[in-house]
Parts: structure tokens; C-alpha cells; sequence
């Protein structure tokens, strides 16, 4: 076998590693907690050596950042999806809100685990190198965002009053973090009878959406309708993905 043959081998032997590594992780995570989590666990599951697991991340801290690096491509491949889709600017950014709200029903521990990561004592402890990878996979979110409100402020859907397409976007970020937030907060909804965090969010969205002036306007009461366009794009964008 040639030398560029053995490394390619090698390479792909250390990335199949990598993947039970953190999947051994995540499973971990599900069944101990979070704050549980410790290597040498890690290795005993996954059937390696502490040592080598120190091959692929110098600490805790960093392989809890692969983990969150994991969760935002996964959250950029359903957000590419919605900039793709052929429809008014305004339903792309329900899109981005339901795209949202279906990642984290299908992937329910990725909140729990960027929230920890994005803390100051595993953030600072981290490598910079590794911290440069969390910002670099989870850029093309935002980007995607603000191109959607580019594009409505060029169609004439939006008018930006003064903001910039970030500051919009901003705005817009804020409703479905503060929803995660209050879902993993257990029991704290249910003390408020709110049964279907989600569908409320969407309704938030197109409330707030009809505060930017956003064309053409909805009716947030209207619970059919907004079901009918929940539906719609689970249907024509997320066929793979359902969003029940």
C-alpha cells in the first residue's frame, strides 16, 4: 500500500474514533447528566484508553465544544434548506423559527450542551483552536439569517427603519433562545399551563415579524392558518425531518 494510501487510512481510522468518541459522549450525557460527564467514563464505554481520547481533545472542555460543533452544522444543514426554498422572504423567516423549533425536538440534548459550552469555565477552558471551530461552524446560521432580511429589505417585503439587517435578526434570535431557555428549565412552563411552547413561539414570530412591518402581514390569532403554514413546510422543506 502506498504512503498516501496508509494516510488516508489513518485519517479516516482517527475520524471513525472521533465519531464513537462523541457518540459514547452523547449517550453518556443522556443517561448521567451533563455535569456528570467525565473522560474516563468516556473511554470505558467507548473501549479505549484514557490516553486516547486525549489524542483527539486536550480536555473536557474541548470535546464538550466538538459536541456543540456537531449540533450547529447539523442546525445549518435545516437552515440551508429554508434559505433555498422558493417562497416570499417573509415565510423563509417563519421558516428559520420552525427549522428552529424542529432541531431541537430532534435533537434535544444540543441545547443543553452549546448553552454549557458557551459558559465562561468551559469557554475559557477550551483551546483556542477548538473555540475557532465552535464560531466558524456556527457563522453560516447567522448569515443565513441575515441574508433572508437583505433580500426582504431588496424585494420591498421589509423596511429597516433605521436597524440593520443584524440588529433584525438579532431581535428575531432572541425569541427562539428565551423559548429554549424556558423548555429546559424543567417544570417551569407547566406551572404556567403552557403545553405547546413551540406553537406559541411561532405565533410570537409572526407577531413580532407584523412589528417590523414585515409584508405580507399575518394574523397570529389565526391558529389554522399558522397550522396550515407549519405543515407546509414541514411538507415541501423538512419531508425528512417530521415535525411532530
Amino acid at each position: 500500500m502506498s504512503h498516501v494510501g496508509t494516510k488516508e487510512r489513518r485519517k479516516r481510522e482517527f475520524e471513525d474514533r472521533e465519531d464513537l468518541i462523541l457518540g459514547c459522549a452523547r449517550e453518556l450525557i443522556r443517561d448521567e447528566g451533563l455535569l456528570n460527564l467525565q473522560m474516563s467514563r468516556i473511554a470505558e464505554k467507548c473501549e479505549h484508553a484514557v490516553g486516547t481520547l486525549y489524542k483527539h481533545f486536550e480536555s473536557k472542555e474541548d470535546l464538550i465544544l466538538a459536541l456543540a460543533i456537531q449540533g450547529a452544522q447539523k442546525h445549518v444543514e435545516l437552515f440551508e434548506k429554508v434559505a433555498k426554498w422558493k417562497a416570499n422572504s417573509r415565510d423563509r423567516m417563519f421558516g428559520i423559527a420552525v427549522a428552529d423549533m424542529i432541531f431541537v425536538r430532534r435533537n434535544p440534548g444540543h441545547f443543553s450542551i452549546a448553552q454549557y459550552a458557551l459558559c465562561e469555565a468551559v469557554w475559557d477552558a477550551a483551546t483556542p483552536e477548538r473555540r475557532q471551530e465552535f464560531l466558524c461552524a456556527s457563522k453560516p446560521v447567522g448569515e443565513i439569517v441575515v441574508g433572508i432580511v437583505t433580500a426582504a429589505v431588496q424585494s420591498g417585503d421589509l423596511e429597516l427603519r433605521g436597524l440593520r439587517p443584524e440588529q433584525v435578526s438579532t431581535g428575531l434570535w432572541s425569541i427562539t433562545v428565551g423559548m429554549h431557555n424556558l423548555v429546559h428549565a424543567e417544570g417551569l412552563l407547566e406551572d404556567w399551563q403552557i403545553t405547546e411552547p413551540y406553537r406559541l413561539m411561532c405565533r410570537y414570530m409572526q407577531t413580532m415579524l407584523n412589528g417590523f412591518g414585515w409584508c405580507p402581514l399575518a394574523d397570529p390569532s389565526d391558529t389554522k392558518t399558522l397550522d396550515n403554514k407549519i405543515e407546509q413546510l414541514c411538507r415541501e422543506i423538512f419531508d425528512d425531518l417530521p415535525c411532530a
